[in-house]
């Protein structure tokens, strides 16, 4: 129901829409701290009131004290002078601690409830959506709603609040010289307007190739652009690209600057207009005898207090505007439903048998456009970033494209990286179809087929990264759907073929599965992975930093840090992509022992790239485009003549050799 309130931005208005509900929802996250916000209110009144009575004093001296020559009263009202501005900086101090209380306190709120949010939504959302998006929710637009709290509306009071103050005392004083005084609002709106639809251009301008400059910084930066760029020797090219792009942010910061600083010269030359007819006629009202000069001194006072209110209120629609978005784009996060829904009835999985049933399943890469980030624009019709190299526009995708092209999923790695034997076409706008079959507890089941068949597509419906387009898959008899997420999450281990390590200790990576294991579990799980010789070996041991994505290790020492990790888990179900393609001799050696006590007594389903493992199966799928063609064991498959025999004669003719 809240996706409305994003509208008005997507239909590309210049000026966001203000929403009653929108209003409601912001100040609902300031509910937990109305104390403070009230308190904010009083600091405000108590300012607002100092501010009114230091020009009372200066005219009181200059028309009645001094003229008097009463030492007693000059002393007093000197002390008042020193005492007004000590009495306004411990409201200040105040007034900072509280708001600083508010700020913060919503922005923990709002980062707590988008990071929670995320981890539960499914991996075809992170396929389809930029890291740096997410990062930009997180932190800039987070920073941006907690700014329209903690600043915006605070400023906005403020200046309500002085302003008015302010008008009913020089009301007090003169009306005449008031009204003279306020004859040059028209002027304050109007050049507010001009420049700042001027200033929201270039703003528009420089978040657009601000976040180019900054794209392009994370293609490059990160370990594997920076090796990239270094293998194909293109450091000089990419120098002079971030040059050309730094430039743009720095020309646009230079045209922003000089023409907020001709906003500012504008104002106070219509200030300066103003305050000239107010010592001008109110001069004259002092030389008729109409006006005491401590009135004028007052009043000139009290007018650069009101410009300034008068000049901080004409820019706050546009501030408040550019706060409001940042609170949407939150929203949006937030609001987004879950593809992989839990259901408030789940069963919770104990004591898993790991029996594995597909029945009937058909899946689609298919994009369901409400579970994704919107085109919700930053104030100004700012631009996602399209083609960072090129700098081409983003072209349209269609869900049929997206389905066929497996969004997130490397077509190449997807199977085996031979040629397919029948020389077939995996392109296909359904990924499965008609998928069935039942692994039994302990039983070792393996996936054969050409590359994009669709293995790594099945192992991925097992602990729900995905749901099928229809049909059911069991687990111990239960449906997938029918089961907490956590408690499934339990039951299977999985190990891809793209290990992911965190730029952590060896340790912090290998209790990721189990966050209170011991020493000796760990050292126990990494023996039975034969990692723990290795990982003895290093200065540090198991507090060795493996580094960026563990770039420090090699790929077979990443992958049995993977297997550790598994075994500590000690799933019920083991999920694997036995990538072993890609490593030396002695590696693999270990790592297939390895792979022997981590499959022991656990139902598995394993990506077979080896023929160790597909003689040691009980039961070997054939795949091809999105189906089983073939089942059963090595002898039988062989029989058949099929597919499968092809895979043999082509893949394993060295290894069976």
């Amino acid at each position: 129901m809240h996706r409305a309130m994003f509208t008005s931005l997507r239909q590309g208005d210049e000026k966001p829409k203000v929403t009653r509900e929108l209003l409601l929802r912001v100040l609902a996250y300031a509910k937990p701290y109305w104390s403070h916000i009230g308190g904010m209110l009083l600091t405000i009144l108590a300012g607002s009131a100092l501010s009114v009575v230091t020009p009372l004093i200066f005219r009181q001296l200059i028309d009645n004290i001094l003229p008097s020559k009463d030492l007693n009263k000059l002393v007093m009202f000197a002390f008042a002078l020193l005492l007004v501005p000590l009495l306004n900086g411990g409201i200040s101090v105040i007034q900072r601690k509280l708001n600083a209380t508010v700020g913060e306190g919503v922005i923990y709120d709002l980062r707590v409830a988008l990071f929670v949010r995320l981890q539960r939504m499914s991996l075809r959302f992170f396929t389809n959506t930029k890291v740096g998006e997410l990062m930009s929710r997180l932190n800039n637009d987070v920073v941006g709603a907690q700014n329209a709290i903690s600043n915006t509306i605070v400023g906005i009071v403020t200046n309500l609040i002085e302003g008015a103050a302010i008008l009913i005392v020089m009301l007090s004083l003169e009306w005449r010289l008031t009204l003279g005084s306020v004859f040059v609002l028209p002027l304050f709106y109007l050049i507010a307007r001009k420049l700042g639809d001027r200033l929201r251009v270039i703003a528009r301008e420089a978040m657009d190739i601000n976040a180019q400059m900054n794209a392009h910084m994370n293609e490059t930066l990160n370990i594997g652009g920076a090796l990239l760029v270094k293998l194909f020797g293109r450091a000089t090219e990419e120098g002079d690209r971030f040059r050309q792009r730094a430039g743009g942010v720095r020309d646009m910061g230079i045209q922003r600057a000089v023409i907020g600083s001709s906003f500012f010269v504008m104002i106070g030359l219509v200030s300066a207009v103003g305050t000239a007819l107010v010592y001008g006629f109110g001069g004259w009202l002092v030389i008729q005898d109409k006006f005491t000069v401590g009135t004028i001194v007052a009043f000139g006072s009290y007018l650069g207090t009101l410009y300034g209110a008068l000049q901080g209120l004409a820019g706050a629609p546009v501030e408040f505007s550019t706060s409001m978005v940042s609170f949407e784009r939150v929203f949006e996060i937030i609001d987004l439903p879950h593809d992989i829904e839990e259901k408030k009835d789940a069963f919770v999985l104990k004591d898993a048998k790991g029996e594995l049933a597909f029945e009937n399943i058909d899946f689609k890469y298919s994009i369901n456009e409400n579970i994704l980030l919107s085109a919700v624009k930053r104030y100004g019709k700012m631009e996602d970033v399209g083609a960072v190299f090129s700098g081409g526009k983003k072209t349209e995708k269609t869900e049929d494209e997206g389905s066929r092209t497996k969004l997130g999923q490397p077509s190449s790695v997807l199977g085996l990286d031979s040629p397919e034997p029948a020389q077939t076409s995996q392109a296909r706008d359904v990924a499965l179809e008609g998928v069935s079959f039942t692994a039994k507890p302990g039983q070792l089941i393996a996936l054969v087929g050409p590359s994009g068949a669709g293995k790594t597509t099945l192992t991925y419906l097992i602990p729900r990264l995905y749901d099928p387009t229809s049909g059911i898959i069991r687990i111990d008899g239960h449906d997938l759907r029918d089961v907490t997420l956590d408690s499934l999450a339990a039951a299977i281990g999985m190990v891809t073929q793209e290990t992911h390590l965190f730029h952590d200790s060896i340790r912090t990576n290998l209790t990721y599965a189990k966050m209170d294991a011991t020493q000796a579990e760990i050292e126990s799980a990494a023996r039975a992975a034969n990692i723990h010789d290795f990982v003895a070996g290093l200065p540090d041991g198991y507090d060795t930093i493996v580094g960026e994505r563990g770039y420090r290790l090699s790929g077979g020492e990443k992958q049995r840090v993977a297997l550790a990790r598994v075994i500590l888990k000690n799933p019920r179900i083991l999920v694997l992509d036995e990538a072993t393609s890609s490593l030396d001799s002695e590696s693999e050696s270990l790592i297939q022992d390895a792979l022997k006590r981590v499959m022991a007594g656990r139902t598995s389903i394993v990506i077979a790239h080896r023929l160790s493992t597909i003689l040691a199966a009980d039961l070997i799928l054939v795949m091809d485009r999105g189906k089983i063609v073939e089942r059963g064991t090595h002898e039988e498959l062989l029989a058949t003549g099929g597919l499968y025999s092809q895979l043999y004669e082509t893949q394993f003719r060295g290894e069976r050799a």
